[in-house]
Formats: structure tokens, C-alpha cells, sequence
């Protein structure tokens, strides 16, 4: 599947709001099935391929989650295996919603291909990740790569264009790295110069106003991602 004109695509970032229960995943996928998604979404990742013992959590995550955990042993208790994510894959399939994954590692990347995605997502934090956009590189379907770019300068979203745009079609989207966004760090001229600049444009929103998302709509954007959780009081560090 790609993109179709007059239609924005709409992904339910479910991410790690599961907090590791496959049980309180499916019931996210369920939640993104009946407010209209068209994907739901989650991260793959190998914690040992992803980060360091010593690398610090994000003042938000520490606000949301608590300093007494470390990050790498945030993302181990909230990591899902291959087959449970299979699993997940199957229930979307099941119930008539389609399966989308984040990207942090060669790993994941190896074992979400093998799902025969529509799309492969790169989250912010990897778009200087040369060795996985090698990788995706030397993929040999033209499998279309969504990325975000909350955490980029305009000449490293060029660079992703210069490793993959020749071979791959490219979305990049919209991104403020904050959560949740104020809608006043929003930055709706960049957007639209991004709209101008590229092909195709995405939203990644993380505020929690419609605003953003009602705009972006309006001038036609393409793609428009959204985190979903069942409460916002969970405990984790998106909700």
C-alpha cells in the first residue's frame, strides 16, 4: 500500500503504552480499530542493541516513571519479543486493522520485514543511525520509509534523502520532540516549507489539542500520527 490521494493516513502509536502485557495491547489495538485508525503501531527494539547502562532517561520519563529505574531497564520492561509482537501482528490482521512497528536497531529491523509491512517507520532518535539506514538501504523491495524529525537539523533529514531517496520513496514528518507538545512549540511555517520542499509530508503529533492535527489536515497532509493510551494516569513513560 502507498499513499493515496485525498486521504490522510491515520497511525495509532500505541508504542509502549501496552507496558509490556499483550493482553493490554490488543485492547489498544481494539481502541484504534473503533475510533477509525488505519494503523496501530508499535516499537521494536533489542535493549542491548539500543543503548547504553549509563544513558539517562528524558526529564519527562523521570517525571512519568520515576529516577529510580534506568532507561535501559525501562525499555527491558516494557520490551515485547518477536513472538509476541507476532502475535499482535496476527490480532491487527484478525480484527481489520493493519500492523505498523518502529524501528531502533539491524535486529528489529531483520525480524519486522518479515511481517511484510507496508511501511518501515524510523523514529527520530535513528535518522543518524547510518548503520540501520544502511541497512534499509540494501532492502530490496521498495518497501516506503515513514521517518520523524523532532530531534533533526534540516541537513540530516537531507542526508536520510542522500542514503535512501534514490531507491526508496521517503516521508519524512512533521516532529516536536516534547511530551506532550505544547501547541505553542508548534512551528507551522516549517511544516509548511517541509510540505513545500518534499514530495510527501507526515505529522508526527504529540500534543493533546486536535489543532495541530486539524490544520495539517487542511493542507493536505499525508500521513498524521498520534499516540493513544486507555488512561492518561497509567504509570510509563507516554502515557
Amino acid at each position: 500500500m502507498f499513499l493515496k490521494k485525498n486521504k490522510t493516513v491515520i497511525i495509532a502509536e500505541i508504542g509502549v503504552n501496552h507496558n509490556g502485557s499483550i493482553a493490554v495491547a490488543k485492547k489498544l489495538i481494539r481502541v484504534a480499530k473503533q475510533v477509525g485508525a488505519d494503523y496501530a503501531k508499535f516499537q521494536m527494539y533489542e535493549p542491548d542493541e539500543m543503548i547504553i547502562e549509563t544513558a539517562k532517561k528524558a526529564e519527562y520519563q523521570n517525571l512519568s516513571i520515576g529516577k529510580s529505574i534506568s532507561q535501559k531497564d525501562m525499555l527491558r520492561k516494557f520490551y515485547l519479543s518477536e513472538l509476541k509482537l507476532i502475535k499482535l501482528h496476527k490480532y491487527c490482521k484478525k480484527i481489520g486493522i493493519k500492523f505498523l512497528a518502529s524501528v531502533f536497531d539491524e535486529i528489529s529491523l531483520q525480524r519486522y520485514i518479515k511481517l511484510k509491512p507496508d511501511y518501515i517507520k524510523l523514529p527520530s532518535p535513528e535518522i543518524n543511525n547510518l548503520f540501520l539506514l544502511k541497512k534499509i538501504k540494501s532492502i530490496k523491495n521498495k518497501i516506503p520509509i515513514i521517518f520523524s524529525t523532532g530531534m533533526s537539523t534540516n541537513k540530516e533529514i537531507l542526508n536520510v534523502y542522500k542514503i535512501l531517496g534514490k531507491k526508496k520513496k521517503l516521508i519524512p514528518m512533521y516532529c516536536v520532540s516534547s511530551y506532550p507538545t505544547k501547541v505553542s512549540e508548534i512551528d507551522l511555517k516549517n511544516f509548511l516549507m517541509m510540505k513545500r520542499k518534499y514530495k510527501f509530508i507526515g505529522l508526527s503529533d504529540h500534543t493533546s489539542s486536535l489543532e495541530t492535527s486539524i490544520i495539517c489536515t487542511y493542507h493536505n497532509v499525508n500521513i498524521i500520527e498520534r499516540h493513544l493510551t486507555l488512561n492518561n494516569q497509567l504509570s510509563g513513560p507516554d502515557h
